[in-house]
């Protein structure tokens, strides 16, 4: 089941399974921007990932002396949310531990998404609550997929991406079983534009650490249309395109995929949020489109 948010100003859908942003619509114009979901490239739009970012060595991770298998991105995206809140401008899905998580994931936990319209910005919190006995273990982060180009008119290649501040940073390589490499190869040298082009994604996601920046638009100096992402309190930041698709990505993340090097062990994977007994972990991104 889809849901819809209205405030006059952007009109956006969010389906019940994988609590999945479906589409974006400024009402005075009615441009599209989120990705169409085209199987022949990518048939998802927004996934949201939990309780991993990214893919696991082997698939497997150790936790408390067990092994777990655990696919690329966790589950919650595949699994259905309940509506637990719908106001106007507001609707919140919650997805809670069953005995199918239970079997990849030993944790008990509250994972709530929650979207909120203000004006021609769209909101998007994650929210983990731990209702284990024990410290619970996670990763999350966001996969949203924005249709490029976005006006009549212009081409993937009018577009570039604007970052808020001038970066010096690299790009960490996936290995082909989709690990962190343990190098990085150049790519932002003193600046804060990335211009686009399909084979700039031919090797994979764009992986970043720890960037300068908070915020990256998709811009064209083609069209006044385009859209900004701000992401403060995510520390890992992934940019992606399906080989020769329309769209592209723009990934905030609390978590990062297993590296080339990684042990399994849980604890210890970069990027795990460790969260105490009771505790909640709270974390927002944004999009503004215009």
């Amino acid at each position: 089941m889809t849901h819809q948010l209205k405030n006059g100003i952007i009109t956006i859908a969010i389906a019940e399974k994988g609590a999945e942003l479906q589409s974006i619509v400024v009402d005075n114009t009615g441009i599209e921007y989120m990705w169409g979901a085209d199987p022949a490239f990518w048939a998802k739009k927004s996934p949201v990932l939990f309780p991993i970012v990214g893919g696991l060595k082997n698939n497997h991770y150790r936790f408390a002396g067990k092994t777990y298998t655990l696919g690329r991105h966790g589950f919650a995206r595949d699994m259905d949310f309940r509506v637990t809140e719908h106001s106007p401008g507001t609707i919140t899905f919650t997805l809670a531990e069953s005995a199918e998580t239970l079997e990849k994931y030993p944790f008990a936990f509250q994972f709530l998404v929650k979207y909120v319209l203000d004006g021609s910005q769209l909101s998007v919190s994650y929210l983990v609550q731990n209702t284990d006995d024990k410290t619970v273990l996670f990763s999350v982060g966001a996969h949203p997929a924005f249709k490029v180009p976005m006006a009549e008119g212009t081409v993937f290649e009018d577009y570039y991406l604007k970052f808020s501040h001038v970066e010096h940073a690299g790009t960490w390589p996936l290995s082909p079983g989709g690990q962190i490499e343990k190098y990085t190869t150049p790519l932002l040298e003193n600046t804060d534009v990335l211009p686009l082009t399909k084979q700039l994604f031919y090797k994979d996601a764009l992986v970043f650490k720890n960037l300068a920046s908070n915020a990256i638009s998709i811009l064209s100096n083609k069209t006044p249309h385009g859209l900004r992402v701000l992401f403060d309190g995510f520390p890992y930041m992934g940019i992606w395109n399906a080989k020769d698709a329309n769209f592209v990505c723009i990934e905030p993340w609390c978590g990062i995929a297993d590296s080339v090097t990684a042990d399994g062990e849980l604890s210890e994977k970069e990027g795990i949020n460790a969260l105490p007994v009771g505790g909640l972990f709270e974390r927002t991104w944004r999009v503004e489109v215009f």
